[in-house]
């Protein structure tokens, strides 16, 4: 019993100080950087089906620099993490192994996986374009590209350029459009923000139910958090979600992703896990907590999100996106985009 408080204990901390390896049978410790209410659903789903223990430490921020600290002697088996940046940032830091199996390569499409296989995705979101349901016709936004037209002038809003969903969509414009044609678009969204960057994404559908712009840039899942949400639920309603494209390619995604450590010292557990979430089974149970597509062969998406309507993701591996990212901090500073 005392040993069993002092697990919980630590979970609840997130494994605060530096811990032994576990390497008993029958365990998998993961680092995730999302909520427990999404991950909870997924280990008591795969404890059930194999009798792996499942211990996680839920983590803010520091997953990176957590890891380098703990170097051979990490507890971590697995991580779990949201956004392309963050995947590689795991990667680039040599915290990772690359990992592979026939389960992986047949649930995850080669688009949804990192080349030298040390991540492998799980669900994606895309990112859209919110339109005012009174204030926009259908078809006036179809493409990125629309968004620097000077027709939006004053009517656009988006939080601010350096989050990363925002640097991840402007590495997608570097790769379609060049560095230069890059500047350009971000300089022309920038004349058509009607306020200062700020907020969060739903903000800004807040802002547009408010009337202070009629189109703005967010991830597919919050209309889904917002319809849940007596508070916010107005706001979803007074907007239609519209799939953008990049003219001559597709939607812009990003994507939640898992990752072996270097260490994992429960290592076979830790692939039975892998294969365990990227399961058509795990990706449906996932992607309908938090709204979001999974992504597995034969897999759909929960009937609201499906309600939203079909789109082609652009077909860029996420890791060529990530290695633009610094080009596309870069632009967004130096346009100002953020004032």
């Amino acid at each position: 019993m005392l040993k069993q408080i002092k697990t919980a204990a630590l979970t609840a901390l997130g494994l605060a100080a530096v811990a032994a390896p576990a390497a008993a049978d029958g365990e998998v410790n993961v680092y995730s950087y999302r909520q427990p209410e999404l991950i909870k659903p997924l280990t008591d789903a795969f404890t059930k089906e194999t009798g792996i223990k499942v211990n996680v430490a839920y983590l803010k921020k520091g997953m990176v620099e957590r890891l380098q600290a703990e170097g051979d002697r990490s507890p971590a088996d697995l991580v779990l993490t949201v956004d392309i940046s963050r995947l590689a940032a795991v990667v680039n830091a040599g915290v990772t192994q690359p990992v592979t199996s026939d389960a992986l390569k047949a649930n995850v499409p080669a688009l949804y996986h990192d080349p030298e296989n040390h991540w492998w995705g799980l669900t994606t979101r895309a990112r859209i374009v919110y339109a005012s349901q009174d204030r926009v016709a259908e078809g006036e936004v179809t493409t990125y590209e629309d968004l620097a037209d000077p027709k939006w002038k004053g009517r656009i809003c988006t939080r601010s350029g350096t989050n990363a969903y925002n640097v991840a969509l402007t590495a997608a414009v570097i790769h379609h459009l060049g560095e230069e044609g890059a500047k350009t678009w971000l300089e022309g969204v920038k004349a058509n923000l009607a306020r200062k960057p700020q907020g969060n994404d739903r903000a800004q559908v807040k802002a547009i139910w408010s009337g202070e712009c009629d189109i703005a840039i967010g991830n597919t899942y919050y209309m889904g958090k917002m319809l849940s949400d007596d508070e916010q639920k107005d706001w979803a309603e007074s907007v239609n979600i519209v799939f953008p494209t990049f003219e001559g390619a597709g939607t812009h995604v990003n994507i939640s992703g898992v990752a072996m450590t270097k260490a994992a010292p429960n290592k076979e557990n830790a692939l039975k896990m892998m294969e365990f979430l990227t399961s058509p089974v795990a990706q449906e149970i996932y992607a309908d907590a938090n709204f979001e597509y999974p992504i597995a062969p034969g897999t759909e998406p929960v009937g609201l999100v499906k309600s939203w309507g079909d789109f082609a993701a652009d077909d860029v591996n996420l890791m060529t996106l990530a290695a633009l990212r610094s080009a596309a901090l870069k632009l967004t500073e130096q346009v100002d985009f953020d004032n």
